[in-house]
């Protein structure tokens, strides 16, 4: 959330996230506001380098631009010192000198001349070879040159490139020639002298402009290079492009209200998969060992500061290798022992109700979709009045109406999740079906908790939560708005209330904190839903497979709007691409006019032989990627670098198994009668670059388990100290066999069995050493090799 932003009046805010300049995510539009909170959270793998990640706060215009009234930007560098909490960030005012990024490549060069007359000279060689990553203008790509000066303290000698249109990666190798200090006859001084003092104060000073024809052209970015560090050698570098250092330094950035985020960010370097061998190991195995606290896998749980940080990698890697039932199993049993009343079942932020919470946003995506997708579009595109608190009538609202509305949308709801229990994901059942069975194992005298075991996962923290938040799981694009989503909170609160088991009794209506509420729910017959909550958790608990259509209903896996270029061969500038609306399932690829439209174009998945990034040098245009099938390929341009990974990496994992795919396939695309890759003529001819697909490093296929190994590795350095502590404490106890001492040391870990615990501990410190001696000499080799201002 935002507050105190300027203009101090009401206004309309939303807020983007970008890498450098390239806007990667939109937050929804929060209407009349000065402090607007967003609430929204956005995940994603970042693609490629970048120097600072950005945020900006725009004033909504419906007649003219935008207006972005401030931004906070994070170096790359020092994301570390933020990431896992929340901050408040003063924002900083947007000034067009300080918005860059991209690199340059340059070579440099000294020589010493003897001219005609025999006098002597120094000469500057600059030879500005290529730009990489230069930023989007107004959504298309600019028109780049360069100037290059040679400044000092009385000389400012500039030279420019030519302008390269429509690239952000332009090519310009061009050559400039600068005299560096003035002439010197032999007479009056000795051979190749040169005025030091003249060389200590000059610098060459590269600036990238995009050329603005009748407009102004707009700076995107500078470097500075001392021509002292050149003496007589050859120096050839990449460099990042710098914000000009005259920059608005002088505007009251305490005016602009400030900004709330909460990042987690991790980078990891992930070794080749043998050297994770044993670790991976000793973490699948986990469910095995008894008792399960003496697990690595609870162990990590146990030392992360954030249970949170442990579950993620770790639910991953266990489904990956298809053993997490039988761990979430061991530690749900080991949760209900502590558990002391059957009504509080499955409530806490346990290690076992995190595992199911991630495990259901993994593999029940799909399964939201079909069951909410279809209401949750009716409540959010033509939205009724639903508000029944006395408080937020708004006037002219009539409450028992609101009331008709509010119970036709949960009726609603309520039928499509009590009739959905086949197409509820085997896996989550069977979590079900073991959750069920150990509560009511623990709770023999309760009939009803083998129910509110169930339901407390698949209605209050599934169903429920979806309904209130679409957009994180993916149901709407984008989040609604404030009326809609009032609407979606009252919702949802019914539905927590109907999956409850047992909660529509007259002794539970009385405990609501909202009497409008408990109006509201004296409307319904306990028998009629509480039935239908039975037969529903019974059906997604059961023992069977309840996917017996799965094979035959094509599950849906992306979706969103890009541009396409046109199957013809004509081309006739913008004209030649086209905006459409993707969507991505296990059958097929197909694109629409609009959202919701039928298909104009679709492929079948088995007919897709390659996907691969485009060179944008075949359209200048960034981020295009192309599906290759049996007829002409499909070029496809996404909105961004973020857009264009993930959707190749959807497609590359969901045509991974077909037969016929290619080993190779052309980078660019073929134009004016030949490739523009290898120039070669014939349009069917073989492809001239080796498909990715092909190296297991280039895409992701599925879960990467080395690379969530390597995050719980990580996970296991950073708390090395208290898995020493934890250690220590089970030595203590397996010795001493007595009241435990020293109780603060370690009275928030669970030790069951401190023999098994130290025996588990001491292979993940010994494992961790290892893989600390692997990286190490990763980094020493990585460190010798690099050169400075290389790519």
């Amino acid at each position: 959330d935002a507050k105190h932003l300027v203009p101090n009046k009401m206004r309309d805010f939303f807020c983007t996230i970008n890498l450098d300049q390239e806007e990667v995510f939109r937050t929804q539009v929060v209407e009349k506001s000065l402090s607007p909170y967003f609430g929204e959270e956005f995940y994603f793998e970042i693609p490629r380098t970048f120097q600072w990640l950005s945020f900006y706060i725009y004033d909504k215009s419906v007649l003219q631009k935008d207006l972005r009234i401030g931004k906070v930007a994070i170096k790359k560098e020092d994301l570390c010192n933020y990431t896992g909490k929340e901050n408040w960030f003063m924002l900083q005012p947007v000034d067009s000198n300080l918005e860059v990024q991209g690199k340059v490549h340059l070579e440099l060069k000294l020589n010493e001349l003897i001219t005609d007359n025999g006098s002597v000279c120094q000469q500057l060689v600059v030879h500005i070879k290529e730009c990489h990553g230069l930023p989007l203008i107004n959504g298309q790509n600019c028109d780049p040159y360069a100037t290059i000066s040679l400044v000092g303290p009385s000389r400012n000698d500039q030279k420019k490139t030519k302008v390269k249109k429509k690239t952000s990666n332009p090519q310009f190798n061009e050559t400039f020639y600068f005299e560096v200090t003035r002439s010197s006859s032999y007479t009056k001084k000795s051979q190749f002298q040169v005025e030091e003092e003249d060389i200590e104060k000059l610098e060459v000073r590269v600036d990238l402009w995009n050329n603005g024809n009748l407009v102004q052209d707009i700076f995107l970015g500078e470097i500075k290079v001392p021509v002292k560090v050149l003496r007589n050698d050859s120096f050839q570098a990449w460099y990042l492009l710098q914000p000009r250092e005259n920059g608005n330094k002088s505007s009251k950035t305490d005016d602009l209200g400030s900004l709330r985020l909460n990042i987690c960010y991790t980078e990891d370097c992930v070794l080749p998969s043998e050297y994770y061998a044993s670790l991976r190991n000793l973490l699948v195995k986990s469910s095995e060992i008894q008792p399960i606290s003496a697990s690595a896998a609870y162990i990590l749980s146990e030392v992360c500061r954030d249970k949170c940080d442990a579950v993620l990698p770790l639910v991953r890697l266990l489904l990956h290798h298809h053993k997490l039932v039988p761990f979430v199993a061991a530690v749900a049993e080991l949760d209900l022992k502590d558990t002391q009343e059957a009504n509080t079942v499955f409530r806490g932020n346990s290690l076992a109700t995190r595992c199911v919470d991630e495990m259901m946003k993994i593999v029940g995506k799909h399964y939201l979709k079909v069951t909410l997708k279809p209401v949750i579009d009716e409540i959010c595109e033509s939205p009724k009045p639903c508000e029944i608190d006395p408080i937020k009538l708004r006037e002219g609202d009539n409450v028992e109406i609101n009331m008709e509305n509010l119970r036709y949308y949960v009726d609603k709801v309520f039928r499509e999740i009590v009739q959905s229990s086949i197409s509820c994901p085997t896996l989550m059942c069977d979590v079900f079906y073991s959750l069920r069975h150990l509560a009511a194992k623990r709770f023999p005298n309760d009939p009803h908790v083998q129910y509110s075991a169930v339901s407390s996962f698949v209605f209050l923290r599934f169903f429920a939560v979806a309904v209130v938040s679409p957009h994180t799981f993916h149901l709407r694009p984008h989040h609604p708005d404030a009326q809609t989503s009032r609407t979606l909170t009252l919702v949802s609160k019914a539905i927590q209330t109907l999956g409850s088991w047992g909660s529509l009794t007259k002794s539970k209506l009385s405990s609501f904190k909202e009497t409008f509420m408990c109006e509201f729910f004296k409307t319904f017959q306990e028998e009629k839903f509480t039935e239908s909550v039975k037969k529903f958790l019974d059906d997604v608990s059961s023992a069977e497979s309840k996917e017996p259509s799965g094979l035959n209903e094509p599950v849906h896996l992306k979706e969103g709007e890009m541009y396409k270029r046109a199957q013809g061969r004509t081309r006739i500038g913008k004209k030649n691409f086209k905006k459409r609306w993707f969507c991505l399932t296990s059958r097929e690829l197909t694109y629409h006019k609009q959202q919701d439209k039928e298909p104009i174009f679709t492929i079948p998945i088995k007919n897709i032989l390659a996907v691969e990034k485009l060179d944008e040098s075949s359209f200048n245009k960034k981020n295009m990627f192309q599906v290759l099938h049996g007829e002409k390929p499909l070029y496809i341009q996404a909105n961004n670098c973020v857009e264009a990974s993930e959707w190749i990496e959807a497609l590359c994992r969901v045509t991974r198994c077909n037969q016929k795919r290619l080993s190779f396939y052309h980078p660019s695309a073929f134009l004016n009668g030949s490739w523009l890759c290898c120039k070669a003529t014939v349009e069917n001819t073989v492809g001239c670059a080796p498909c990715t697909a092909d190296v297991p490093a280039a895409t992701q296929i599925e879960i990467d388990g080395d690379r969530e190994t390597e995050r719980i590795y990580s996970l296991f350095t950073t708390n090395m100290s208290k898995l020493q502590k934890l250690e220590e404490a089970c030595g203590s106890i397996a010795v001493y066999q007595g009241p435990r001492k020293e109780p603060d040391d370690y009275s928030n870990f669970t030790i069951e069995d401190s023999v098994a615990t130290f025996h588990t501990l001491k292979q993940i410190i010994d494992i961790v050493k290892k893989l600390n001696e692997s990286h190490e000499k990763y980094r020493k080799k990585r460190s010798s090799s690099a050169e400075y201002g290389s790519e």
